[in-house]
């Protein structure tokens, strides 16, 4: 299972490496401490929220930058309740850690294996969380060191919807209708909010997608046990 979980991370993460470098050079253009900056990798551990946040504390908004930060992440708490009964039938040492690294695509690597017996559930999550974990900060790190190097013209901008994209596909393949119902809403209701102030409309999002979701789910016919067990 550790081996399994680490393959299973490395194409998740390749989209994540122009983030990375995204991230990087955002910490060189906002005059914060480089490795202040580098250290949000550990501390905050959540890219979208560390864009942020950098962003707006280079730009003299301290509260504005805690509370957007704050807001970018509350869609945790939906992974979380999603995987709360994983994580009850695991140590407590591991519900502390294992929510430390909770992020977008361990979410994605984590959730069809909720069911799976405890002990082979910890392997595979911890083994790709800890992949993450150090390759998240080494490419941090690297962009550090080239970003002053990166051409301005190359527009980095693409690599958030790359990365949420990538992660995004391979859950919808052979998904049911009220999960691509909830995604394409979610997304939809993001893209509207985008100009809600401190990246609310993260949020709107997120709560678009769960209300679509359940109704979807309501709408749909019930399926037979046969259907099921396929």
């Amino acid at each position: 299972m550790r081996r399994r979980g680490i393959l299973d991370a490395v194409p998740l993460f390749i989209p994540a490496i122009p983030f990375a470098f995204v991230l990087a050079v955002a910490i060189l253009d906002s005059g914060v401490n480089e490795m202040t900056g580098l250290s949000s990798s550990l501390i905050v551990y959540a890219g979208a929220a560390q864009l942020t946040l950098v962003t707006l504390l280079g730009a003299g908004a301290a509260w504005a930058a805690v509370t957007a930060a704050f807001v970018v992440n509350t869609r945790h708490a939906l992974y979380s309740l999603a995987l709360a009964p994983a994580f009850q039938r695991q140590p407590a040492w591991f519900r502390w850690v294992g929510s430390a690294l909770l992020i977008d695509q361990m979410f994605v690597l984590a959730e069809p294996h909720r069911d799976d017996d405890p002990d082979d559930f910890r392997r595979y999550y911890l083994s790709a969380a800890l992949f993450m974990l150090v390759a998240w900060n080494l490419c941090t790190a690297v962009g550090l060191l080239v970003g002053p190097s990166v051409p301005t013209d190359w527009g980095l901008g693409f690599a958030v919807p790359v990365m949420f994209t990538g992660m995004l596909v391979p859950g919808l393949v052979g998904a049911a209708p009220p999960k691509v119902v909830a995604a394409v809403v979610a997304g939809a209701a993001t893209v509207l909010a985008a100009d809600l102030p401190n990246r609310s409309g993260l949020l709107v999002g997120a709560a678009a997608g769960v209300l679509a979701g359940l109704a979807a789910a309501r709408l749909a016919p019930a399926r037979s046990p046969q259907e099921v067990d396929a």
